[in-house]
């Protein structure tokens, strides 16, 4: 138990620098022309296309759903008031939410799928899987239920891709810029939802089919991008060294470094993946299932997992964006198409800050600050809109109508700068290799399930409570910011093995920023200690058996 202690007396552990100097990180140059290498740019490019194809998707229902032609073949009822066609609360919100019940579906299937193929392979599949559903959605005349259907449909696809791509970059990218770059996950969904709104404002106008048909056939043109590029990118390095492939797995790592094969950074790394490997395999490769909950303090993360993610739809975001061009048009604005493209806007473009904030400042500070100004946001919303705005003829109190889209936008430009992009990022760095795929895949469906239920209910919910839904909101954010403060550690400029690290060894989240690696790291011995796993098995996995033994002979310990 002698390790043990010293792994959790952080304030004596030895700092790892003084120790093996393959253990301390080599200080790469990471200035502009390193963080915006090609192949950094086309990870950031090409494989955040799976967050656009969201975005778009996303954009794309709010705006038919106030549509001529579509209110004309798919509306079941008419307005009380004008007697124009409209949707019932029941339709509207079976359209808009039978897409994160697919992409619940897609997220929880994901996780399998892309441990047994790879994570490269699965993310070209479920660009397929997607535009599948965009077909079933286009060939439709007048049946509205087979828009829904093919909105679940795409929803398989969209899920599938918010596993896979945040991922596929945590696992591949070079740590000074891995929060970046699974950031910009967030950053295409906020550029699909503006393309979305500025295409609907082109084509609404149009009395025909094709003002709805347009953009949906539009969107065939992202997932085939993504679908084909990705054919031509190398594996995850981590996944491939889980299948043996270590030469590739090493070549992967160089790549992204910019540096030789032999670069003591990349020598790092392989070993820090290696040990991992050899801690979480000490009782054989078989694991059932339920070990992302019973596994070493895998109970507290794959919790904390789920309820990032509930938390990251609890913020309301999605309550402006789903329902946007509605809430805007009772609110007395006459061209709520146009409002939407401004808060799109303001979506896109503050998340570029967002790609800064995470990794100059980390994931705490921005998370916990993000949560009070998006609270702060939410009350003066809900308060302008349940006290002073005139419910009855909202044109008589335009200027509150006003005022209440400026703290829109503030909170859109919060959301976009922390919780929409960072939430991602700590999804995809808190797991251990063995269970990242089943842990993210179920966080993420905790994310789709809440998208859902808020999809559905909104419609009824401010029917009943009218602005004030905007108070359970703030309550929400609130809540989000003691949940970070309490339980998540700080992971900025740590290897994904370090991370895991940190959480076995119970680092106190709020000391975690200062908390420093023991000189022996090894996590074999802290697993031993702590009675978690069997005795070694070396019929199943030798010390030094095939692929291991390839990486020893090139790294001396």
């Amino acid at each position: 138990m002698a390790t043990l202690g010293r792994s959790r007396g952080h304030s004596q552990t030895p700092n790892a620098s003084t120790s093996d100097p393959e253990k301390r990180p080599v200080m790469l140059k990471t200035g502009i022309r390193e963080r915006f290498r090609p192949r950094i740019l086309v990870m950031g490019i090409l494989v955040s296309m799976g967050g656009f194809i969201f975005g778009y998707d996303t954009g794309q229902i709010s705006g038919f759903l106030e549509m001529h032609d579509f209110l004309q073949r798919f509306a079941d009822t008419k307005d009380e008031k004008t007697g124009e066609l409209a949707f019932t609360n029941g339709r509207s919100g079976t359209i808009v939410a039978l897409l994160s019940i697919g992409t619940l579906l897609g997220a929880l299937i994901a996780a399998p799928i892309a441990d047994k193929f790879g994570r490269k392979i699965s993310i070209s599949i479920w660009n397929i899987v997607f535009c599948v559903g965009v077909v079933i959605q286009i060939a439709t005349t007048t049946i509205w239920y087979q828009i829904a259907i093919g909105r679940w449909v795409a929803g398989l696809g969209v899920g599938g891709l918010s596993v896979l791509t945040p991922m596929y970059q945590s696992e591949t990218a070079p740590r000074y810029v891995r929060g970046a770059l699974v950031s910009c996950y967030q950053l295409f969904i906020t550029l699909g939802i503006l393309v979305a709104y500025c295409i609907n404002y082109g084509t609404e106008a149009n009395p025909t089919a094709r003002s709805w048909r347009l953009p949906m056939g539009i969107g065939f043109i992202w997932p085939l991008i993504m679908g084909t590029g990705m054919i031509f990118m190398r594996e995850s390095p981590r996944w491939e060294y889980r299948q043996g492939k270590i030469d590739s797995a090493r070549k992967t790592i160089a790549l992204s470094y910019g540096v030789p094969e032999d670069h003591p950074e990349v020598r790092r790394e392989m070993r820090e993946i290696r040990e991992k490997l050899d801690a979480e395999t000490a009782g054989g490769r078989k694991h059932p299932w339920h070990e992302i909950f019973t596994g070493q303090r895998m109970f507290y993360r794959t919790l904390l997992g789920v309820a990032l993610q509930a938390l990251q739809q609890l913020t309301g975001a999605n309550f402006f964006f789903y329902y946007g061009t509605t809430i805007f048009q009772s609110i007395g604005i006459p061209n709520s198409f146009l409002t939407s493209i401004i808060l799109g806007a303001v979506n896109f473009f503050t998340t570029f800050p967002g790609l800064y904030i995470v990794e100059k400042y980390g994931r705490r500070p921005s998370l916990i600050a993000g949560a009070l100004w998006m609270f702060m946001c939410f009350m003066v919303f809900a308060s302008l809109g349940h006290f002073a705005l005139d419910q009855e003829d909202p044109s008589r109190t335009q200027s509150i109508g006003y005022v209440m889209i400026i703290f829109a936008c503030l909170f859109i430009a919060a959301f976009a700068m922390t919780w929409g992009p960072t939430i991602w990022v700590v999804n995809s760095e808190i797991y251990p290799s063995r269970y990242r795929a089943k842990c993210m895949a179920l966080a993420t469906a905790s994310n789709w399930i809440f998208n859902f239920l808020i999809s559905f209910f909104t419609p009824y919910i401010t029917g009943a409570i009218d602005y004030r839904y905007g108070y359970v909101f703030a309550a929400c954010n609130f809540t989000a910011a003691i949940v970070v403060y309490f339980f998540v550690c700080e992971t900025h400029g740590r290897s994904l093995e370090e991370i895991d690290t940190m959480y076995v060894m119970g680092v106190n989240p709020i000391k975690s920023k200062h908390w420093q690696p023991p000189a022996d790291d090894d996590l074999r011995k802290t697993d031993e200690a702590e009675g978690q796993y069997e005795q070694r098995d070396e019929s199943v996995m030798p010390r030094n058996g095939p692929g291991v033994n390839s990486e020893v002979s090139g790294v001396s310990r």
